[in-house]
């Protein structure tokens, strides 16, 4: 999957097309947190950790090194988990973000336990979705680092091709 984007500028004032490769959203714990939170998503989802950076720097030997990036990738993408530094700049809030995770799975009620069993907690229970965004079942849990991620089925597609279109 690519996504293109026209940019404007070039030197001869034609547009030049950019093209992403990937977007990976990054999750910012709480400082501290990110080893706790990389083992929590391998237990509750399944994740694999590809590659990891640790800040080369700590101002002391007892402090417990920070992540700088964890990737973890899961089914086909992956998305990044960072401590949050202490005297970072940006707030970052682990509570309504604003930012919801959505997985697709065949076995909703089964990904949903997983992660419960792994510390998440569901919110309300699975239910049939309504077509904004997933076809079939859909249930939310909410991680220990205040996440939500919704799991539902793959939305089911119509024979003529109708099936989540919205009209115009």
């Amino acid at each position: 999957m690519s996504l293109e984007v026209q940019n404007g500028g070039a030197e001869n004032g034609t547009s030049k097309a950019v093209v992403f490769s990937a977007v990976k959203p990054q999750l910012f714990v709480e400082v501290g947190k990110a080893n706790e939170a990389v083992q929590f998503y391998k237990s509750a989802f399944g994740a694999a950790e590809v590659s990891r950076s640790m800040h080369p720097k700590r101002k002391a030997d007892q402090e417990l090194p920070l992540v700088l990036s964890a990737e973890l990738e899961l089914g086909s993408y992956a998305f990044l988990v960072s401590d949050l530094p202490n005297d970072s700049p940006a707030p970052v809030k682990t509570s309504g973000t604003g930012f919801v995770i959505c997985l697709e799975t065949e076995d909703v009620e089964a990904a949903v336990t997983k992660a419960v069993n792994a510390g998440a907690v569901a919110e309300g229970e699975v239910v049939e979705g309504d077509g904004a965004c997933c076809g079939g079942r859909v249930g939310k849990v909410k991680d220990p680092y205040g996440f939500v991620w919704m799991i539902c089925s793959p939305a089911k597609k119509c024979a003529d091709g109708e099936a989540g279109a919205i009209p115009i």
